[in-house]
C-alpha cells in the first residue's frame, strides 16, 4: 500500500496537493473522484466530500488531512528530507503568506468572481479581506524587496500553496498580471516537481475531454 491515498479531481484544488506530493517525494496512490458521485470512502474520510483529501496511512493509524494549505504544511513536516518546512528565521513569512493566500486572497478572488464587492466599511470589516484591490496591493508587497520566494532565497512549501494561487489567478484572470506576479509564476514553472505534477493533471484533463 502507498503511504498516502490521494482523493482528487484534475480540475480542482487537487492540483495544489499533487504538486505538494511531488515536491515532498511522497509515495501516494490517487483516487480520481467523480464530483457527481463521490465514493463512500471519500465521504467517510471527509464528510464535505471535497477534494483534495489526503489519507496518511501512518504506522500509528490513519490520519486524514483536508484543505489544500493544510495538506501542503503537513507534507512539509512529514518529509523533512525534502527541506520544504520553514527554518527558524522563515516561520513568520511562511505562515503569514500561506494563511494570507488561504484567507483574504481566496476570499477576495471568490467574492469578485461572484460579483460581490463590499463598499461599506462595516461590510469590508466583516468580509475580512476588505476589498479586492486592497488585498492584491497587500499581496504584491510580498515581493517588494525583490525576493524570489515567499521566505526569501529558499523555496519552501509555502511557495507551492501561494504560488498555486498566483499561477491559477494569472491563467484565469483573477489576479492581475503585475510584473512581480508574472515573474514569480515563471520561476515556479521551472521546477521539476511542478512540471511533473502538471503533466499528470493535464493528461487526465485531456482524457476527460475525449
Amino acid at each position: 500500500m502507498a503511504e498516502y491515498t490521494f482523493y482528487t479531481h484534475p480540475m480542482s484544488r487537487g492540483q495544489i496537493a499533487r504538486w505538494a506530493l511531488h515536491e515532498a517525494g511522497a509515495d501516494h496512490a490517487q483516487v480520481l473522484v467523480d464530483l457527481g458521485s463521490r465514493p463512500p470512502a471519500l465521504m467517510a474520510a471527509n464528510p464535505m466530500g471535497k477534494v483534495p483529501t489526503l489519507v496518511h496511512h501512518a504506522l500509528d493509524g490513519e490520519r486524514v488531512i483536508t484543505e489544500a494549505a493544510a495538506i501542503c504544511a503537513y507534507l512539509a513536516d512529514e518529509h523533512p528530507r525534502a527541506d520544504l518546512a520553514p527554518q527558524d528565521g522563515e516561520r513568520a513569512d511562511y505562515y503569514r503568506w500561506m494563511f494570507f493566500a488561504a484567507g483574504p486572497l481566496e476570499q477576495a478572488v471568490t467574492a469578485r468572481a461572484l460579483g460581490y464587492a463590499p463598499t461599506d466599511p462595516r461590510q469590508q470589516g466583516m468580509a475580512g479581506f476588505g476589498t479586492y484591490e486592497r488585498t492584491i496591493d497587500a499581496f504584491e508587497t510580498l515581493f517588494a524587496d525583490s525576493r524570489p520566494w515567499v521566505c526569501g532565497d529558499r523555496f519552501t512549501m509555502a511557495d507551492v500553496y501561494v504560488g498555486s494561487h498566483v499561477d491559477w489567478g494569472l491563467n484565469f484572470g483573477s489576479i492581475p498580471p503585475r510584473v512581480a506576479f508574472v515573474a514569480y509564476a515563471e520561476r515556479m514553472q521551472q521546477r521539476p516537481a511542478y512540471k511533473a505534477a502538471k503533466a499528470v493533471d493535464n493528461a487526465l484533463i485531456a482524457e476527460m475531454k475525449k
